[in-house]
């Protein structure tokens, strides 16, 4: 696995470094032809149960991602430049340094918003008033999905991270918007995830601001139900939001400790994210006298 991820890099650097010798065309073909290559780091990735392999090898692809973009801003390159910014900001940056993650996740979404909407000026899709989003939302077909989902999903890790600035509660609305459109035209992308993302955002909040207990129970049952209980991460946001927000201890505790146990290759497409889950699983336990 090792020498495969290097290999692959090593391919990449090349092609990165080919950028900066040819013209904008040839830029753009190159970068088409990199795909195969790409869609194979991208399932190694997934599939290395190495958690500090990936960890000390993502900058660098982060970064030639980045590149790739910059000669060929191509919907599929910003939505796994948005999902590898999205996966490396929540494995390895926001429990530590929650201000640079929250930078991350907006990159992200910057990236994700560019393929759902065709143009680097996004912002005058996003800063209609809420009900004029809501219809621009509701007018987006399954082929936006992709670009739907990682939008959302991103946006709603950087408003988590700046809940402290009330003008970013302003995005709420938008965002339980965009999530929702995605579970009406394909609610089994990835997994489910989306249902995930809600059943958190239901149980992030208090009743007061929106939150609800039930609402959040029905999302993670469903987004159980899709992923066929594989994906550890819905089962860690299951603990860590709605057990929390019910106030039980016993089944926050029953639930990370069955993250902990599952034994490596459990669900070998989704390795990485897995191993990630159980390593956060691992920290919630042992503050559980602090939450509870």
């Amino acid at each position: 696995m090792a020498s495969q991820l290097n290999t692959i890099r090593a391919c990449m650097m090349v092609a990165v470094l080919s950028v900066f010798f040819t013209g904008c065309s040839a830029n753009k073909i190159m970068v088409k032809s990199m795909e195969p290559i790409m869609e194979e780091m991208n399932t190694a990735v997934n599939r290395n149960p190495d958690v500090d392999m990936v960890r000390d090898a993502l900058p660098a692809n982060l970064v030639q991602l980045d590149g790739f973009i910059s000669a060929a801003p191509e919907p599929k390159l910003l939505l796994r430049a948005a999902e590898a910014y999205f996966g490396y900001s929540f494995a390895f940056v926001e429990d530590a340094d929650k201000e640079r993650a929250g930078l991350l996740y907006l990159k992200a979404r910057n990236y994700a918003l560019q393929a759902l909407t065709g143009t680097e000026s996004f912002e005058q899709e996003i800063d209609r008033p809420v009900e004029e989003f809501k219809k621009y939302v509701n007018d987006l077909g399954k082929g936006d999905v992709p670009a739907l989902y990682w939008s959302a999903n991103c946006w709603m890790a950087w408003v988590a991270l700046n809940l402290s600035n009330p003008a970013v509660l302003m995005d709420v609305p938008k965002i339980e918007a965009m999530l929702q459109r995605v579970i009406a035209l394909d609610e089994t992308f990835y997994y489910g995830a989306a249902h995930a993302t809600l059943g958190a955002f239901y149980a992030s909040r208090s009743k007061t601001i929106g939150g609800d207990p039930d609402k959040a129970k029905k999302h993670f049952d469903r987004a159980f139900e899709i992923s066929e209980s594989k994906l550890l991460f819905v089962h860690l946001l299951y603990a860590q939001y709605y057990t929390y927000q019910i106030q039980d201890r016993d089944l926050f505790e029953s639930t990370l400790q069955k993250v902990v146990s599952t034994p490596v290759n459990f669900f070998p497409e989704k390795n990485f994210a897995n191993e990630v889950a159980k390593r956060k699983a691992k920290v919630l336990l042992e503050n559980i006298d602090d939450l509870f």
